[in-house]
């Protein structure tokens, strides 16, 4: 009896024992401030729980059960149960399994277990280490599935870089600030680069030293956050430091072979200051933080030496005149005495020739190499500036949270300003041009376009508790504008009578976005649902602005405006019409100016649900109804299957839409475009609402439509510090929106004629839905991290993304271009290079960061796949080879305040393939020396190697 009485005892001690208990606690960040909100699991189960706004927490766990705590922005910690009280202390850093913002509502899900891939990216990391300043070209050299490069010869998007997810368009991928909608840029790219016809999102007005990290959802998201999600969605997330004051000067240039027009040398100096700082709020975790940056960039040319004719035997008699202190606007007249007299001065055989008509066959003649040893010149003194543009700017960013009370309940915002002024030059106007006036710049002149780009946003809400529903009131508004002075220039048409530099116009673009977001974490059904809805309006408005009427007018030889078809231009000595407006970039006319608005609802429902431990589905919808086209129902659906504690299977399937974008609706203006000869043209851009669009039977433009799937795997190796994701996707669109291309009257004198004409054009573009596509891609991720002896640390990022976009089926136009045989002019074959093979379709990044208490060694290779140059002749579409772009740094910590690097970007200064000097039909895309390096296909820019040197400071 005795001994039964004694196995019953140990039994119950045992089950006491094992018996899960109360566990309480604070967790802590590195500064001793609670933080509410962080994870607290029981590990390898689904047990879990968030602290609240005092940091405390209470979870049930047996003794010897593992706690994870986790928070964004900070190492994920695990502690063993020793007791029932147990505090934890985070330590600051970011881990790729932390929790995430972006891509799921659920407050608890980490980026290697969320349904869809999402990237997450230390950008206070990188700011110590990569040679990038801005964040285009941080994340161009970071994520493999986001690309980006400085354009050159484009007019206003040599100023802003497009950019795309996954080979996607600019315009279909969202950015977020914080979670909330960022407004896009006023500039819309016409011109020949990728992205050509889209609107996309100015992240260089963002200073990279008020970021915290940036999450990139590589998935559609549409039913989620709503237009503009189709690639996916990067939501930068401010800093929240406080107490701390960071301040880096970051200085470099080119010292490449090719710099200063291929001569070698330097050029391109740049040099950037950026510092940040934060102070605490209360005693509850609230703060204020200030981030800024200022940053001058020099431009640099990479064109060698013009090699086409630059003066003719007419120019010889200019100079023979002007070395007579002759007026030369006076050898235009139809009395040609003077033309004979100093064209016999010249020793020019003029065959008797005595009336301008004889003349003009005579004088037209090249006359090039010996004008240049006449007047002391060299060929490159007629070189444009093919590189990038010379910008000056700076940002400012505050970002602030004030919790209210011990309920959760918080006042937040963050609000930025930024301005930067840009210089670019276009093609040169050689004096043999009718484009230039000679009187005024006798051997011609680059022209050149300055630009004023003014960004502000402020966004602001409160969010809490009320019942156990978490709420979140906000509202996000933005403005960016974008202002032309167009400098060292000319009006050829208004002759003697000219200004040299004009106010061009401009545009802007403004968005304000109210949201209701709700969602609640029900830790106990199932093993765990988290249930969101919410809704939203947004008003948009974009206007153009009129120049100065010089800027965009043509006139008549006495001065007179033309504003009719009969009025007559003025002309040059050999009957070419003069081109009206600033030559480079024609200003804005009152013809061109407008203000047009929208508004639109939305409501979405968003349910996540683990039903297991194991498996986890996610629903979304949204419903979005817009003033100007309409409404649309969008719906998201995601898995995710545990195949144990460290494998993950997950998939998503979803439709979405991206609504067309006020500037692709309302956008008219009338632009120099050179062909791919080098020849100008005066292309007028025009609405689709306009007279010229119906007679040619463009439609209205109506929304893009979409359908994508996903595929993945997900993997840690705990014993190897490895984390492994493999992700493949499925992107159709329907009805894209592009950019036509130039539609020419018959010359006749039809109604087409006459509304080019009118426009001070010679071909027309429209905005249009004239496409289908798919995409489809891999994207592997793969990071390793291992610790050697003396304190070192090494972590090794390998990512490599696989895309292809096609264009599919067939064109969707009109039956009056069918019957006019202008299909291919709806959708040209240089527009669907650049949208298949005008930016690498592979890139694979292979980031090593390794690190001690004194160094920081950063060493990073590129490799950048092949594209195509995007030119509508076939025999002409040269393909450029894949290269390997190799980045290193070396960081000392002088103090733990103090740190010196020094690095370069592509160090061993690769190049993109040159322009082949003879192709298949025996030309070539040099443009007669102008491009050596391809502007139209961009893989990682022309700059050369970059070599800088950096100072950072750090104080507590």
């Amino acid at each position: 009896m005795k001994k039964l009485q004694l196995t019953f005892f140990l039994t119950l001690l045992a089950t006491l024992t094992t018996f899960a208990q109360e566990v309480t606690g604070t967790v802590y960040d590195d500064q001793n401030v609670p933080l509410p909100g962080a994870s607290v699991q029981v590990k390898g189960s689904q047990t879990g729980t968030i602290t609240d706004f005092d940091g405390k927490y209470t979870i049930e766990a047996n003794t010897g059960d593992i706690l994870v705590f986790s928070y964004v922005g900070f190492n994920t910690q695990e502690v063993t149960v020793t007791s029932n009280t147990l505090n934890v202390t985070l330590q600051a850093g970011l881990e790729l399994e932390n929790v995430v913002v972006v891509g799921s509502r659920n407050p608890n899900r980490t980026a290697t277990e969320s349904t869809v891939p999402v990237d997450v990216i230390d950008i206070k990391e990188l700011n110590n280490v990569a040679p990038q300043v801005n964040l285009n070209q941080i994340l161009n050299y970071v994520a493999p599935s986001f690309t980006s490069n400085t354009q050159t010869i484009s007019d206003g998007t040599d100023h802003i870089d497009p950019a795309s997810l996954r080979g996607l368009g600019p315009d279909q991928v969202l950015v977020l600030i914080n979670g909330k909608r960022r407004h896009t840029s006023s500039l819309i790219n016409v011109n020949g680069t990728f992205g050509r016809g889209s609107v996309g999102t100015d992240l260089n007005a963002i200073p990279a030293a008020a970021i915290k990290r940036i999450e990139v959802l590589r998935d559609g998201a549409a039913a989620q956050y709503g237009s503009d999600a189709i690639a996916g969605v990067i939501n930068i997330v401010l800093n929240t430091t406080v107490n701390e004051l960071t301040a880096t000067v970051t200085s470099g240039a080119n010292f490449s072979k090719n710099a200063n027009g291929q001569t070698g040398g330097i050029d391109g100096e740049t040099t950037n200051f950026a510092a940040s700082y934060g102070l605490p709020l209360g005693n509850n975790g609230g703060y204020i933080t200030f981030s800024g940056d200022f940053d001058v960039r020099q431009d640099y040319n990479r064109m060698k030496e013009w090699e086409g004719s630059v003066f003719n035997l007419y120019n010889t008699v200019e100079r023979f005149a002007n070395q007579d202190g002759y007026n030369l606007a006076n050898l235009l007249d139809d009395d040609v005495a003077d033309v004979i007299q100093y064209a016999n001065q010249a020793n020019i055989n003029l065959n008797g020739a005595t009336t301008k008509e004889e003349l003009q066959p005579i004088l037209s003649e090249d006359n090039t190499e010996a004008e240049l040893a006449a007047r002391g010149q060299e060929r490159s003194d007629f070189n444009m500036r093919v590189g990038q543009s010379a910008l000056r700017g700076g940002r400012f960013f505050t970002n602030f949270s004030l919790p209210l009370d011990n309920k959760g309940t918080e006042l937040y915002s963050f609000a930025g300003i930024s301005s930067r002024t840009g210089n670019s030059a276009g093609f040169y106007r050689l004096p043999n041009q009718s484009r230039t006036f000679t009187p005024a710049y006798i051997n011609g002149f680059l022209p050149e376009i300055n630009s004023t780009i003014r960004d502000k946003s402020l966004s602001a809400g409160i969010k809490g508790m009320i019942g156990d529903w978490n709420v979140d009131f906000s509202n996000t508004y933005g403005k960016n504008s974008f202002l032309y002075t167009i400098g060292n220039t000319f009006n050829a048409s208004l002759q003697s009578s000219s200004p040299t530099v004009f106010d061009a116009g401009g545009f802007s673009f403004s968005q304000n976005t109210t949201n209701l977001d709700i969602n609640q974490f029900f830790d106990d059904v199932m093993s765990g649902l988290n249930v969101a809805f919410g809704a939203e309006y947004r008003v948009e408005n974009y206007n153009i602005e009129a120049g100065e009427e010089a800027s965009y007018s043509q006139y008549t030889a006495e001065g007179q405006v033309i504003t009719l078809a009969s009025q007559e231009p003025s002309r040059d000595f050999f009957g070419n019409a003069r081109p009206g407006g600033s030559q480079v970039f024609p200003g804005f006319s009152p013809n061109n100016e407008l203000s047009r608005g929208r508004s639109s609802i939305a409501g979405y429902f968003d349910v996540e649900a683990d039903f297991s431990e194991e498996f986890l589905a996610s629903f979304a919808t949204r419903f979005e109804d817009y003033s100007d086209f309409g409404s649309t129902i969008n719906f998201k659906l995601a898995t995710r299957y545990k195949i144990s504690d460290n494998i993950n299977i997950r998939a998503a399937a979803n439709t979405g839409f991206r609504a067309p974008s006020l500037h692709q609706i309302n956008f008219n203006s009338t632009s120099t475009i050179f062909d791919q000869n080098g020849n100008p043209q005066e292309v007028g851009t025009f609405a689709n609402d306009s007279r010229a669009a119906q007679l040619l039977g463009i439609p209205q433009l109506k929304e893009e439509t979409s359908g994508s799937v996903s595929l993945g795997l997900t993997a840690k190796i705990p014993d190897a510090n490895l984390t492994v994701t493999v992700d493949g996707y499925f992107v159709k669109i329907n009805d894209r929106v592009v950019y036509t291309g130039q539609f020419q009257g018959p010359g006749n004198g039809t109604e087409l004629d006459n509304l080019l004409s009118q426009a001070n054009a010679t071909a027309a573009s429209f905005f249009a839905n004239a496409i289908d596509t798919e995409s489809k891609g891999l994207d592997v991720v793969i990071t390793h991290k291992a610790q050697f002896g003396g304190n070192w640390n090494l972590k090794s990022d390998l990512a490599g993304t696989f895309s292809q976009t096609r264009k599919v089926g067939d064109i969707n136009a009109s039956e009056v271009l069918e019957n006019a045989g202008l299909v291919e002019t709806y959708f040209p074959e240089d527009s669907r290079v650049y949208l298949e093979e005008a930016v690498p379709r592979t890139k694979i990044n292979l980031s090593n960061s390794l690190t001690s208490d004194k160094f920081i060694v950063f060493l990073r290779n590129v490799y950048f796949g092949e594209v195509t140059e995007a030119t509508t002749n076939i025999d002409r579409q040269q393909v450029f080879s894949t290269k390997i772009v190799t980045d290193l740094s070396i960081g000392y910590k002088v103090t733990p305040a103090l740190t010196f690097t020094v690095g370069a970007n592509n160090l061993l200064d690769i190049y993109p393939d040159r322009a082949a000097e003879t192709l298949s039909d025996g030309g070539n895309n040099r443009s007669d020396g102008r491009f050596d390096w391809s502007r139209r296909a961009q893989q990682f820019g022309i700059g050369g190697r970059f070599l800088f040197g950096r100072i950072s400071l750090a104080l507590k």
